[in-house]
């Protein structure tokens, strides 16, 4: 796809994100990064180089995803690729100010809720969307009224669990955008030496010592890239462990289960009276 233009990535300013973000450098594309903190965004954004705007938001609070949705419409007249990167691994229980886990709101409400708000930019700009996610799913256990405030967190199987209730969304997203030129793909890009999950202490030293043998930030956003500028006429909503399309788990593939996620996020995210 060498005509793109203009290309978002969420969690854009480390790790796999800013990987990504400098490929897309590399091949002359206009950038724009969603960040957290402005200060590590604007440094970022330095660092890459080439043509890069940022955008500031908090992906674990709603109104800030709004307000960041609202800023890609200001600065993006065209998306072409939205790259949906940004995610946390929690190492505690963590509640936003909607009363919400905070991971369940980056990893799986922030991507739901920018889908919707920028839904008619992404259709009038046929846009490729690429949701990353993780393997890890397939230890997730997602209970609908316990999951979403963290009633059952659990530092480990909280992220599989939020990584699970967003991969869902994808084949109804897949589905909601058939024949409107807006494809969406989700990929695993393999186990990657990033700061997610650290902890801190002595714990996190230790996990920093096993990282070193994992794969580089750039190994992990080459499927990604790979997927955001394919020019395949493929199918929508398909996975990827890396670049091996796989079917999906029976946990993540139930429609009724999939259906019951979808609309508990339109609820929770207040888009409840949009179609």
């Amino acid at each position: 796809m060498e005509d793109i233009t203009t290309a978002v990535v969420t969690g854009g300013n480390r790790g796999i994100g800013y990987a990504v973000a400098a490929e897309f450098v590399r091949r002359n594309r206009q950038v724009v990064l969603v960040t957290r903190d402005r200060e590590r965004g604007e440094r970022a954004a330095t660092a890459l180089g080439g043509s890069v705007d940022l955008v500031v938001g908090d992906l674990s609070v709603l109104s800030e995803v709004r307000s960041v949705a609202d800023g890609l419409l200001r600065q993006c007249g065209h998306i072409d690729v939205l790259v949906h990167n940004a995610g946390i691994w929690p190492s505690r229980l963590v509640h936003t100010p909607d009363g919400l886990e905070r991971a369940f709101v980056v990893n799986h409400l922030a991507p739901f809720l920018l889908n919707h708000l920028l839904e008619e930019r992404l259709l009038a700009s046929r846009t490729r969307v690429v949701q990353v996610s993780a393997g890890l799913y397939v230890k997730g256990r997602l209970d609908l009224n316990r999951t979403p405030v963290g009633a059952d967190f659990h530092p480990m199987r909280t992220y599989c669990t939020t990584k699970l209730a967003n991969l869902l969304m994808v084949p109804l997203f897949a589905r909601r955008w058939q024949g409107a030129g807006v494809h969406i793909d989700v990929v695993h890009p393999g186990v990657i030496r990033t700061g997610l999950g650290d902890p801190g202490g002595v714990r996190g030293l230790l996990l920093k010592a096993v990282k070193r043998s994992w794969a580089a930030p750039g190994q992990g956003a080459a499927p990604v890239v790979r997927l955001a500028l394919s020019s395949s006429g493929g199918p929508s909503g398909r996975y990827f462990d890396v670049y091996q399309q796989v079917p999906l788990e029976p946990l993540a593939a139930d429609p009724a289960v999939a259906q019951r996620v979808w609309d508990q996020a339109m609820a929770l995210t207040g888009l409840g009276g949009v179609a």
